[in-house]
Formats: C-alpha cells, sequence, structure tokens
C-alpha cells in the first residue's frame, strides 16, 4: 500500500522537555484532565478544505503547496486518492475526527445528476477509510459560495432557481454526512449576505434563509438524521455584510424564526475577531444561551482584516476557550476543528504535521490550565463575591420578576448612595497568567 508521507513517523507524546521535530509536548491523549481523557475533551479534527485542498494561492500569487498524492486533475480517481493520503495524515497525528464540504471531497460533475453520483464514489472510499482507521466524521456541509451559480448567494438568492439547487446539494450532501455517521451537520453562508443594500431586499432575503433552513430541518427528520445541526457565524468577506455576522444575531435570527430548538453554533475564533468581538466573548454568548456546539479552531493576524486562518499558538486564547467548553461540560456532539492553513511559505508536506502539532499542544496545555485555574477557585471566588449582592432579598426579587419599578425607587430612597468595590482587573489577570505553562 503506498505510503504518502514516508519520512513523517506517528506522532508520540514525549513531555514539555522534547526537542523532536514530530512530538506532542503537552498532548497525552490518555491523560485524565476534568474527569474525562485529553482526547475526549478535545475532540480534535481536520479540515479537509484545508488540510487536502488549499493550495496555500493568496491574491498576489499561485498555489504554492506540494502535495504529490494529487496528480491535479478533476477526476474521482485522483479524489480517491487525496482520501487515502488523508487517512494516512490522520491516523500518523493522531487526530480521530475530520470535516469536509462536498466540494472538496468529490468533483462538481456538468449536471446535479454527475454530482451526486461523484460523491457517493468519493463517499464511499471515506467509509472504507474510517472502517478501517477508527476515525469519524465531525461534520459535513456543502459549499454553496464558490460555484458562479452563487454569486448572488445560495439561499437568499435573487434568482429562485438557485435557490432550488441549493436546496439539492444541501439535501445529498446531509445525507451523505449520514451514510459517514457525521456527528453533525454545518450551515455557513458564505454567501448569504449582501455587497450592496441598493439591489438588496433584505427581508425578503431573511424570510427565504429561513425558510430554507426550516426545510433542512425536515429533510434531516425526513432521512432520519440524528446529527446535529450547526449555523457558523461570520460577519463579512466575502460580502459586505453577512446576515449570520456573529453569535447574537444567529440567535436572534434562529429565535425569531422558531429555529432555535434545532440548532446549535458553531463558532470560529477569526470570525469572532472580525466580528470585533474576543473569541471567549463569542463563546459565552453561545453558552449562555445553551447554544454552544462545536469550534473552528484557528486564529487571525491582528494587523490584518481578513480571515487569514492561521494555525493557533496562543496559549492564553486556547485556555480561554476550554475554559468555556468546561463551563458547559464538556462536547458532546461537536469539537475543535483546525479550520487553518499553513502560510504560503509552508508548503511542504511535513508543514501539515508541523502545523496541527502546533495546535494540538496549544489547546492541550490550554485545556490543563483551563482545569487548574477552574479547580483553584480563586477567579470563580471573586466573581461570586462581586455579585453576591444579587443573593440578597432584593436581587431575588428582582431576578423573579416580583417587585416593581417604584418599589426600587421607594428601595434606594431608603437605602442611600451604594458603596462600589472595584473590579481587581490587573489582580485577575496576574492569577490567570499563573497557570499558562506554555
Amino acid at each position: 500500500m503506498t505510503e504518502y508521507f514516508p519520512d513523517v513517523p506517528e506522532i508520540r507524546y514525549a513531555g514539555p522537555d522534547a526537542v523532536d521535530e514530530f512530538v506532542f509536548r503537552h498532548y497525552d491523549r490518555e491523560r485524565p484532565v476534568a474527569g474525562r481523557r485529553m482526547d475526549e475533551q478535545l475532540r480534535f479534527a481536520s479540515a479537509y478544505w484545508h488540510t487536502m485542498r488549499n493550495p496555500l494561492s493568496d491574491p498576489f500569487g499561485a498555489g504554492t503547496a506540494r502535495m504529490p498524492w494529487d496528480d491535479g486533475s478533476d477526476s474521482v480517481q485522483n479524489a480517491r486518492r487525496r482520501v487515502e493520503a488523508f487517512f494516512e495524515f490522520l491516523q500518523k497525528c493522531g487526530i480521530d475526527w475530520y470535516c469536509f464540504h462536498d466540494r472538496d471531497v468529490a468533483p462538481e460533475g456538468s449536471d446535479i445528476a454527475e454530482s451526486e453520483r461523484n460523491l457517493d464514489a468519493v463517499v464511499e472510499t471515506l467509509a472504507e477509510a474510517q472502517s478501517r482507521s477508527g476515525r469519524r466524521l465531525l461534520w459535513g456541509t456543502a459549499c454553496l459560495f464558490t460555484h458562479p451559480r452563487y454569486v448572488h448567494g445560495a439561499a437568499t438568492s435573487c434568482l429562485v432557481e438557485v435557490y432550488a439547487h441549493a436546496a439539492a446539494q444541501v439535501c445529498k450532501a446531509m445525507e451523505a454526512t449520514m451514510h459517514l455517521g457525521g456527528a453533525g451537520y454545518v450551515f455557513w453562508g458564505g454567501r448569504e449576505g449582501y455587497s450592496s443594500l441598493l439591489n438588496t431586499d433584505m427581508k425578503r432575503e431573511l424570510s427565504h434563509l429561513a425558510r430554507f433552513l426550516h426545510l433542512a430541518v425536515e429533510h434531516k427528520h425526513r432521512i432520519g438524521f440524528t446529527g446535529q445541526l450547526y449555523i457558523e457565524p461570520k460577519p463579512k468577506e466575502p460580502t459586505t455584510h453577512q446576515y449570520d455576522s456573529d453569535a447574537a444575531a444567529c440567535l436572534n435570527f434562529l429565535r425569531e424564526h422558531d429555529l432555535l430548538e434545532h440548532f446549535t453554533l458553531n463558532i470560529e475564533t477569526n470570525h469572532a475577531e472580525l466580528a470585533g468581538h474576543s473569541m471567549r466573548h463569542e463563546l459565552q454568548v453561545a453558552r449562555s444561551a445553551g447554544a454552544l456546539g462545536s469550534i473552528d479552531a484557528n486564529i487571525g493576524t491582528a494587523h490584518l482584516g481578513w480571515d487569514t486562518d492561521c494555525f493557533p499558538g496562543n496559549l492564553y486564547l486556547a485556555t480561554e476557550v476550554m475554559l468555556e467548553v468546561l463551563a458547559m461540560g464538556g462536547f458532546t456532539t461537536g469539537g475543535l476543528n483546525f479550520d487553518a492553513k499553513r502560510r504560503r511559505e509552508s508548503f511542504e508536506p511535513r508543514d501539515l504535521f508541523h502545523a496541527h502539532i502546533l495546535g494540538m499542544d496549544t489547546f492541550a496545555a490550554g485545556l490543563e490550565a483551563a482545569d487548574a485555574i477552574r479547580a483553584d477557585g480563586t477567579i470563580d471566588s471573586f466573581i461570586a463575591e462581586r455579585y453576591a449582592s444579587w443573593d440578597s432579598e432584593l436581587g431575588r426579587r428582582i431576578e423573579s420578576g416580583s417587585i416593581t419599578l417604584a418599589e426600587l425607587r421607594d428601595h434606594a430612597i431608603v437605602a442611600g448612595e451604594p458603596t462600589i468595590g472595584s473590579g481587581r482587573q490587573e489582580r485577575l489577570e496576574s492569577i490567570f497568567n499563573r497557570f499558562l505553562r506554555g
């Protein structure tokens, strides 16, 4: 059997002092952390589109990625060979899960029927590879943004025939995800937005998007798919404004259109940053609504206002992410998907391993730091004390809705000016930093 990465061994845990090229220094998959094995807490996934299909091009230059297993053709045979290379990569990296878009794994045909035949053929290869390796599909999705037909959107297109074509693609992609035992299915509205309001009927487009999602829910139940449905927020790029702009906007849309019970959110770090939020903010917004489902683990470039999708190497950020994951009791259907790409200068196949080792070690260290912060309890105790006045009879009456505005005024007159305490931000940041040991 062909070996596609002959110069890379299986990546093993070697400890924090290891200096070898292909080892983990923090990710010890069987080590228990917060009541679960590390691999169960982190549920790492690799993104097929970046790992196997990203040529590492940019607006000013052609792709540089060296992929000796890929003959460059748009054939089913070549697509199947990519699957074999990908699963060798997953095995050697010790990654248990993966994610895909339909058009990443199989070539689009001249019509819907040919596209579906192509996808069926490659899905069978994926199923065989999963069976041999024990790897699993975290989630699948449909690529409703690359083809020129989606220039005006897919579920929000001004053309009803484009809408129907998008529906056909989602039907098949969801069925493929179900066939592969996928734990979830993601909707990312790459073109679901507008570039100008001069040519846009926003109310109608949002209504059409909601109907599309209801149709998807109905199809899920019709075919017996039990996986979780996700919405992935992103504010812009390629459109000027995308309707799924951030976690709060998505939740509001889902509530308004009676969809909240059917969806949770797949939150991406770089998307949070483009929305002008911190990743922890977006995670808390979703978690507070009981709607934090899965995470796309990457990081942006602070001085660039576009989606750079760098591999995550920021221990502080990883610790914040894992604090939120632990606070919700850990992942159920979701996980940490590396929706990240190598830099254009990192074009050799071995760089795929370096990139994922960086991300996996960073989040493993972040998990341990988050668990230690929670066990220490100093920060949580401070927050509880800061809001302790709300545990009084007055606070309970406000929170339960059993007091009027006039009664609050009467109380304030008698109580007089309140005593204000310090927020201690710098002290808490210092405490947080004590636990970072990357």
